[in-house]
């Protein structure tokens, strides 16, 4: 194992105390883990929070800034916060208009969420929704989940729900919208290698030179199959296919994020987008925005996803407003 670390016991709050240092005008919490923004919660807006296993930056605390999160909470690489951490993030962020909470479809950032939740609502009486991701198309149920994993829709929908929160939409409304974003995204992703959880010391799977693994969760969680190496038009189609035969992407313009994994280079990035992009076009998705680049990873996991949001025109306006954090930044 080679990794840029001090301390495999302390590679969070490490990676945490670093984030304190580059980014002033955040504030962390480093006794609960928790990435806030600057200064105190605006009274009236609805807080946004999210979080998870660390591992997966600059998801979540990346995304902690105006237009987006209000918080996030940084578990153990890849193992949930707890419900004590995600209740100091629910009371921080309170303003008196109810917080929302973005939960990836894993069993025990689920649990772990709802019981925060619970715990928040009698201890304090603040008012909390919450939306389940579950965008993944490769499996219906993984080693982590019931029903379908949570992965790369997530940034899609915390920049769009963010962006309406911090216009002063209600929590009735931000939520109604996190949902719809939800049942509009789908996504699917790849391997070409596996990744090294720091304290595991080795790969949590094996990949042979001329292999790679299909439909692959942001865990490194076995995929649909594993297949012998092929091109990057190949692994497009591989992965556009299942995502368009699963909802109509045809009926509004699209949002697509090519994402890599945390070990594929931006040069290979833009060839997978560009077949991604002739794909599309050949099955008549308009699209109208697109991300290519790192934004949740799996360590150093050489690989990539694909994520495709039907949008609408309010979407797309929410998504184009003004975004100012770590790992987003426009308009701003």
């Amino acid at each position: 194992m080679k990794k840029l670390i001090n301390d495999v016991e302390k590679v969070v709050l490490d990676s945490l105390t670093g984030v304190q240092a580059a980014h002033p005008e955040l504030r962390v919490d480093l006794e609960n883990r928790i990435v806030f923004r600057g200064g105190t919660p605006r009274q009236g807006k609805v807080g946004v929070i999210s979080g998870g296993g660390s591992g997966h930056e600059p998801l979540h605390g990346g995304y902690v800034g105006t237009g987006m999160l209000d918080a996030a909470i940084a578990g153990e690489v890849f193992t949930s916060p707890t419900p004590d951490q995600i209740l100091e993030a629910t009371r921080g962020v309170d303003a008196g208009a109810g917080v929302l909470h973005i939960v990836k479809n894993y069993t025990g950032d689920v649990m772990n969420f709802e019981m925060a939740a619970e715990l928040a609502a009698v201890e304090t009486g603040v008012r909390v929704e919450a939306v389940i991701v579950d965008d993944d198309v490769a499996v219906q149920d993984s080693l982590y989940t019931a029903g379908r994993r949570g992965v790369g829709l997530t940034v899609l929908l915390e920049k769009i729900v963010g962006a309406a929160a911090e216009e002063g939409l209600d929590l009735d409304a931000v939520t109604a919208l996190a949902k719809e974003v939800n049942a509009r995204g789908r996504s699917m992703g790849m391997a070409l290698t596996s990744c090294t959880v720091p304290a595991a010391g080795q790969p949590t799977f094996e990949l042979g030179e001329d292999e790679m693994e299909l439909g692959i969760g942001i865990h490194g969680e076995p995929g649909r199959k594993r297949v012998p190496l092929a091109s990057a038009a190949a692994v497009a189609k591989d992965l556009v296919e299942p995502i368009l035969a699963d909802l109509d992407f045809t009926s509004g313009p699209a949002i697509v994020m090519v994402n890599g994994m945390g070990g594929t280079p931006q040069l290979e990035l833009y060839i997978l987008y560009s077949e991604v992009a002739k794909l599309l076009k050949d099955a008549g998705v308009t699209v109208a925005r697109n991300l290519v680049g790192n934004y949740i990873t799996s360590l150093e996991m050489a690989g990539a996803s694909v994520t495709i949001l039907r949008a609408d025109e309010e979407m797309l306006r929410l998504w184009d407003a003004p975004v100012n954090t770590p790992g987003l930044r426009w308009g701003a």
